[in-house]
């Protein structure tokens, strides 16, 4: 199919991160009020785990069919199927009575998570050029920053532990951040380009999966960006579990998340100017392994005020893996499967969703609750060990996706 520019200069990204925002904010403050109910319907730190590894199950699978489709197609209808299915998901988590229940639904809002994620992330792949991938792709995810600020808030202003209310309040956060998903819609109206459809002899067979796996710096975005993932995953599920043990109140609890949101957009506002003075490779290398550093010594018996410093300095360093981990993989990868490579790293990170947690639930059986952040410690000093790797510092390929083509030919990655 070939683009054609559609009116409104960036008013797209503009629009697309404020949909991401809203919908975001909602999976934000669902996932810890869910973790509130199951703690109200009994559940103990390996039930938080399977729950919490739920959220990624139907997404595992998912992925790489919906970016081959996404390839060839348009994404505006994934992103509408995603804001039905977190808002439904959310709402229908409110109402679950049973820890199998809570489950299902915590993947139905993966699964919307995911769909929206994959739309969004290859609207920004095709409508930005090679020098603008790098600042598309951070205030895109500055989007997903602001829904993980607010949402821990308004889920710790709602929920409450006293007198046994936490059943009632944390099904009320669920519903609202139904409520919030829902926004999203306001804003997806002309976020994609029209497109026409290219002549027969233009289009691209796929390309197969284990060729765009071993395309070089591939394979190390796809493990930055599950191992910052599963950071902020675990950060999210479980700091209101080592909350209630440490007796910090689920509001301080979410103010905490929502500085370590916070901390993320600042770095992403800065990263330009940091990739210029430090490079791709280095920043990524530095950040993870402080990010490591910092997310071991979370499981220290420190005072709130010291938890609040960390969390602020651990959100700065994860804000660089996402951004640059998606132009790295966009930048590798051939142009006709570029939704499909996107595609991958969401399977690597709905992976490492799937297994953390439920590595996480097995290490604070064994071990307490603050355990699974030694362990997430020792996955991002891994991942800084693949950052000098990721030669992502090389220039960006010269055929861009927004960049015109000869007349009568398609852009590769919007060949249907």
């Amino acid at each position: 199919m070939v683009p054609e520019r559609a009116p409104g200069g960036r008013s797209w990204l503009l629009r697309l991160v404020i949909a991401f925002c809203f919908a975001q904010g909602a999976v934000s403050m669902a996932r810890p009020a869910v973790s509130y109910r199951a703690l109200a319907v009994g559940a103990d730190e390996r039930a938080i785990g399977v729950i919490t590894a739920a959220y990624a199950l139907l997404p595992l699978f998912a992925a790489v069919p919906l970016g081959r489709r996404t390839d060839h197609g348009r994404c505006v209808p994934l992103l509408v199927a995603g804001v039905v299915l977190i808002s439904g998901g959310c709402a229908l988590s409110g109402t679950a009575a049973s820890l199998a229940a809570l489950a299902a639904w915590s993947g139905v809002m993966g699964l919307g998570h995911l769909c929206f994620v994959i739309g969004a992330q290859s609207i920004v792949a095709r409508r930005s050029a090679p020098a603008e991938q790098d600042r598309n792709f951070g205030h895109f995810t500055i989007g997903a920053s602001l829904g993980q600020l607010a949402g821990p808030v308004a889920a710790g202003l709602l929920v409450s532990g006293q007198n046994g209310e936490m059943a009632r309040t944390s099904a009320l956060a669920l519903l609202v951040s139904a409520a919030a998903a829902a926004v999203s819609f306001t804003s997806l109206w002309r976020i994609e380009q029209r497109t026409v459809r290219a002549p027969a002899a233009t289009r691209s067979a796929k390309v197969p999966v284990h060729r765009i796996l071993r395309t070089r710096g591939v394979p190390a975005g796809i493990f930055i960006s599950l191992s910052v993932l599963s950071a902020t995953d675990i950060l999210t599920a479980y700091l209101p579990v080592l909350g209630e043990q440490r007796g910090i109140a689920p509001a301080t609890i979410g103010l905490l998340l929502s500085l370590r949101a916070a901390a993320t957009i600042a770095c992403r506002l800065v990263m330009t100017p940091m990739i210029r003075r430090l490079g791709r490779s280095v920043l990524l290398t530095v950040t993870c392994l402080l990010g490591g550093l910092l997310c071991a010594g979370i499981a220290l018996p420190v005072p709130v005020w010291a938890l609040a410093v960390m969390l602020a300095a651990l959100g700065f360093c994860l804000g660089v893996g996402q951004p640059l981990s998606m132009t790295t993989v966009v930048r590798a990868a051939p142009d006709e499967a570029r939704s499909t490579a996107l595609a991958l790293r969401l399977t690597g990170n709905r992976l490492g969703q799937v297994a953390a947690p439920a590595s996480a639930g097995l290490v604070a059986g064994v071990a307490g609750t603050a355990a699974p952040f030694v362990m997430l410690g020792a996955l991002l000093v891994a991942a800084a060990g693949l950052g000098l790797r990721t030669s992502t510092d090389a220039p960006p390929p010269k055929t861009p996706g927004t960049v015109p083509q000869p007349r009568g030919t398609a852009p590769a990655h919007d060949r249907p």
